[in-house]
């Protein structure tokens, strides 16, 4: 959807952010919609408000001065928002001039005077720069690394260390292949690699002194960027929101017991499975017991992590289900415990044979509004006769609306059908302009005797209480006409291959390019 995010989705990311433990949001590199910067205020964020820009810093007379524009600008928009904790008047890894910076510090003094004035953060390896700055961008280590320099040394570091970006560990910038980047689609093992790569990196956040107080990741959602062709496949949500196996582990980790206790099972139980058991919870210890008591361990919960080695053995499944005929007690439970209690439960169990599909909306306690624009998430799973998810179905979903809402993209953009990844397949519904009942259908794209049964959903959109600005009207000739008279201004081939060149030698100064 990019820019055409409607205010509620603005709204429910913050909200799945919030949801997994983190309490602060670097928003980069550009003036987020205000919808969602009134979402951090409402549910309890602390902001760092970048300037736009990103490795690339123009000689040319005057650039500078437009970056600096912007970040009055941006200032002057967010600073009424209590959810603001710091400014970042500087461009996201760039070679900038001191004099540059230092403007863009006192343009924050400017704009929002002290003693009220959030902090302002700044590359803590800008040589003449950080000193002057609040707070400075470094890693974990850099702390311990400025406390061995001796006093006077003007590497040692005197502010608080913040990181910008955590969690990406590519072998080079050209390849992006890294642990911390699985697609939804790959599956579990991938999925688990990535949770535990993230579970490393935010770990090291916390060996640290005092000095060092916190870090991003980067970045909670897939999505498709322009940066490389590859989709980013780095978050803890797909691009559709729907979670991966890092939404459990941030929970786990995140979240204290006293706030919810939780327990999650990382493993499907699949004949491909990894023989070891991963579970997440912030409790104490998890017991897991299989079989129905035929096998139990407790584990602590090593900083949100206990880990069942040689748990899983498929054939021992397939002997309760093929020789003792007992399926049915083919299960994990775990129990989280805290103070010697057991304070939660799940189970798991492997899915058997694709029989049902099941919808669901994805609505985040927050209503679909019949304004035209806004739309949810409804996702269709593919089920066993229990309701355990099939993750290994192939099957295509072709979905039908009926009332008021229609499928965004349908099938111009391959929206509808929508091949199951994963045991799900999401599809966006989008409102009309009168509020009513929507009646959203699933079935598979080829149906037989054994195919799963189609599954129904009935939502309800809810009135509109802005009033409507905008009323389509039919265009004269005469102004399409005129609208197709207007040309954008051409850069040249030879002055666009200059401008390229020049970015790429930038960008590759952080080893970026091949």
């Amino acid at each position: 959807m990019g820019n055409a995010l409607p205010n509620s989705q603005q709204w429910r990311d913050a909200k799945r952010l919030r949801n997994l433990g983190f309490t602060i949001i670097r928003v980069a590199h550009y003036p987020q919609d205000p919808s969602f910067m009134d979402a951090c205020d409402e549910l309890g964020f602390f902001v760092i408000v970048a300037t736009p820009g990103w490795q690339y810093w123009n000689k040319d007379a005057g650039w500078d001065e437009k970056v600096h524009q912007n970040t009055r600008a941006i200032i002057r928009r967010d600073r009424n928002h209590p959810s603001v904790l710091m400014w970042e008047p500087i461009l996201n890894e760039t070679r900038y001039p001191e004099d540059f910076a230092l403007k863009a510090l006192q343009i924050t003094k400017d704009e929002y005077p002290y003693p009220y004035r959030p902090a302002a953060a700044a590359d803590m390896h800008s040589a003449g720069v950080a000193a002057n700055y609040d707070v400075v961008y470094g890693w974990p280590g850099d702390d311990f690394a400025s406390d061995n320099l001796p006093v006077g040394d003007p590497a040692k570091v005197r502010q608080c260390i913040f990181t910008r970006e955590f969690g990406e560990l590519v072998d080079d910038w050209y390849a992006h292949n890294n642990l911390n980047r699985a697609s939804r689609s790959w599956g579990e093992r991938p999925m688990l690699m990535q949770a535990m790569s993230l579970h490393q990196s935010t770990e090291e956040l916390f060996k640290t002194t005092g000095q060092f107080i916190g870090g991003c990741q980067w970045h909670p959602f897939d999505h498709q960027r322009g940066y490389h062709p590859d989709p980013y496949w780095g978050g803890d949500y797909d691009a559709f929101r729907q979670p991966k196996t890092a939404q459990s582990m941030f929970v786990a980790v995140l979240q204290p017991p006293t706030q919810q206790p939780v327990v999650s099972i990382a493993h499907e139980m699949t004949q491909f499975s990894e023989k070891d058991v991963t579970v997440f919870s912030n409790c104490d210890s998890v017991r897991l017991t299989m079989y129905g008591g035929e096998h139990s361990w407790t584990q602590a919960a090593e900083k949100g992590v206990a880990l069942f080695k040689d748990a899983w053995d498929f054939f021992e499944s397939r002997n309760w289900s093929y020789t003792k005929k007992n399926w049915q007690n083919v299960k994990m439970v775990a129990e989280g415990i805290v103070d010697g209690k057991v304070v939660c439960t799940t189970e798991k169990m492997p899915s058997r044979r694709s029989t049902k599909l099941r919808l669901y909306a994805d609505e985040m306690g927050k209503p679909l509004v019949a304004d035209g624009s806004d739309f949810i998430v409804v996702v269709c799973e593919v089920t066993d006769d229990l309701g355990h998810v099939r993750r290994l179905a192939k099957e295509n979903i072709v979905f039908s609306v009926e009332g008021e809402g229609e499928i965004i993209g349908d099938a111009n953009i391959n929206a509808n059908p929508r091949a199951v990844e994963w045991g799900s397949a999401p599809v966006l519904i989008r409102s009309t302009k009168k509020a009513g009942k929507i009646k959203v259908k699933a079935e598979v794209q080829f149906p037989g005797v054994h195919a799963p049964t189609p599954a129904e959903l009935e939502i309800e959109s809810i009135t509109n209480d802005l009033p409507m600005c905008f009323m389509e009207q039919s265009q004269s000739t005469q102004q399409v006409q005129n609208l197709q008279g207007v040309r954008p201004s051409v850069v040249s081939d030879a002055e666009k291959a200059k401008m390229l060149q020049e970015v790429e030698s930038q960008q590759a100064d952080f080893g970026l390019q091949k």
